[in-house]
């Protein structure tokens, strides 16, 4: 099947992070129970696997800032496979702590795995194959437009005890030549270990997304408007951010007042000098792209409003209350992607303050925008996430992980809310993430995903991410007694009566 007719057909997904999948090491990781998750998918008739940034995670461990736009979490690595692969001994995983298999306790994984993929790089030369070098070498040389900066960045990071590359000494901080020769030979051991375990991330990753496609999955992946500005991005690309002379952004994005805070959110994210991006062409943009569409099938373009328009902050203001709206690069910039890429694998994430010059944006390059059902129920008839009101081109949503679990949302719901709930999808409440899962499978749009959460009917202990909270979040993780036969079954069967069963590679029915 031609991937152009894949994108218009009928599919189902589920939204995991594979930091939430179960396994040993206190976290999610790319080894046995990814693979088992692949074949769950397959039983329960789901086509589409919908992940977070994949990339290093900072500041309060979330995939929305990382250390690189273009690198991959080593947190992810399965130390198993590393066994296998003969670059680690059993012996050197004895003695794992005991982790909680219900969610992920970041400090402990951190220092935990830190030690043994330190161990892993270290006997890589030692131990790695003539084949598994021959790769590496390769890696290093494909990706060395990004690879480099990011090992040096990360070397550096250490070396200065994890402080903001604002805190480096002024010659580092600003990239002078000579201090970045010398640093490069004072680090190359710790440079090295991160090339590394980006090869390691990406051999692994890479291998479970040919399984995956192989198995008839197509992996939707997320690419952050924003950067982290404390990364490797911002570090390496100074001149692309509004950056005063120290490094430090002088406006930050951020959302005004919406449905989830009172005084909007201030991300802190440096925003772009999308003039400067605009004279070769968004050279860094199509590269990001180019890199995520290597990783993934798909790609949700985050805060898609951005693109015509984002609410900047001034960067010593507390909250994202006092701000102003900004053009942004807007169809010039989808254009030259469309030039680039020769296609727009895209889904727009469309929530939020959205004007009809956004939308107008989003029709003019035929992108599927988002619909997300807990929204649906606090107005009227003509509320546009009710499923009546969807065009097919859309992607529908139980909820996305900065929602609560849809038993979580139910629960704390005015009684109106509610009332007008039951009524919509004729149901009494009692089990109300599949009565929204059903309503969103029935709906016109072509692709449904739900959270695993809600195929679990979980309550919201299992939520996510509370957007604006700044610590206790991304730490969910399913039990390996949670992906049940039963619930694959009764998912595929409603995939069944709704035309959303998935199709392997030669177009045929799972």
């Amino acid at each position: 099947m031609s991937d152009a007719s894949w994108f218009t057909r009928r599919h189902a997904g589920i939204l995991l992070h594979p930091t939430s999948l179960p396994g040993p090491g206190g976290i999610g990781d790319l080894g046995e129970s990814a693979r088992r998750w692949i074949e769950w998918l397959r039983q329960a008739g789901c086509g589409l696997w919908q992940v977070l940034p994949l990339g290093p995670t900072g500041y309060g461990d979330s995939p929305y800032q990382c250390f690189s736009a273009f690198a991959g979490n080593p947190l992810l690595i399965s130390l198993e496979d590393l066994v296998a692969a003969g670059l680690l001994a059993d012996d050197e995983l004895a003695g794992s702590p005991r982790f909680p298999d219900d969610l992920v306790k970041f400090g402990e994984v951190i220092r935990f795995k830190d030690r043994l993929l330190d161990l892993a790089a270290f006997h890589f030369n030692a131990r790695a194959t003539t084949e598994l070098k021959l790769r590496y070498e390769a890696f290093r040389a494909e990706q060395a437009g990004w690879l480099e900066d990011f090992a040096l960045f990360m070397a550096l990071k250490r070396a200065h005890a994890d402080r903001s590359w604002t805190e480096w000494e002024g010659e580092l901080g600003e990239r002078k030549p000579a201090a970045l020769a010398e640093a490069r030979r004072r680090l190359a051991a710790e440079t090295e270990g991160t090339r590394v375990r980006q090869f390691l991330f990406f051999e692994q990753w890479n291998a479970l997304h040919d399984l995956a496609r192989r198995t008839g999955v197509r992996i939707v992946g997320d690419i952050p408007i924003f950067v982290a500005p404390d990364s490797a991005d911002v570090w390496a690309h100074s001149r692309l951010f509004h950056l005063d002379s120290s490094g430090r952004p002088t406006v930050v994005a951020g959302v005004p007042p919406d449905y989830f805070t009172e005084t909007g959110q201030r991300w802190g994210n440096p925003l772009y000098r999308w003039e400067v991006m605009r004279q070769d062409g968004y050279a860094w943009w199509m590269g990001r792209l180019r890199a995520a569409l290597s990783q993934v099938d798909i790609v949700r373009l985050d805060h898609f409003r951005g693109f015509e328009a984002y609410w900047e902050v001034p960067a010593d203001a507390p909250t994202a209350e006092t701000g102003r709206w900004v053009p942004g690069p807007g169809a010039g910039f989808l254009e030259a992607v469309r030039r680039e890429l020769s296609a727009l694998p895209l889904i727009a994430e469309d929530l939020g303050v959205i004007t009809p010059e956004v939308v107008e944006l989003r029709e003019a390059f035929d992108l599927p925008g988002m619909k997300v059902i807990q929204f649906a129920f606090d107005s009227d008839a003509d509320n546009p996430f009710l499923p009546h009101n969807y065009t097919s081109n859309a992607v529908v949503y139980t909820g996305t992980h900065d929602n609560d679990t849809s038993c979580g949302w139910y629960a704390s719901a005015g009684e109106v809310e509610r009332d007008y709930c039951r009524r919509y999808l004729r149901c009494d409440g009692e089990d109300i993430a599949w009565d929204l899962i059903r309503a969103a499978w029935a709906s016109v749009a072509n692709w449904a995903v739900t959270p695993l959460q809600d195929v679990l009917s979980l309550d919201s202990r299992a939520r996510m991410n509370y957007p604006g909270r700044s610590d206790g979040n991304w730490s969910w993780r399913v039990r390996t007694d949670e992906l049940t036969s039963e619930a694959a079954e009764r998912l595929r069967d409603m995939s069944e009566c709704y035309g959303r069963l998935a199709m392997t590679e030669a177009g045929e029915e799972e």
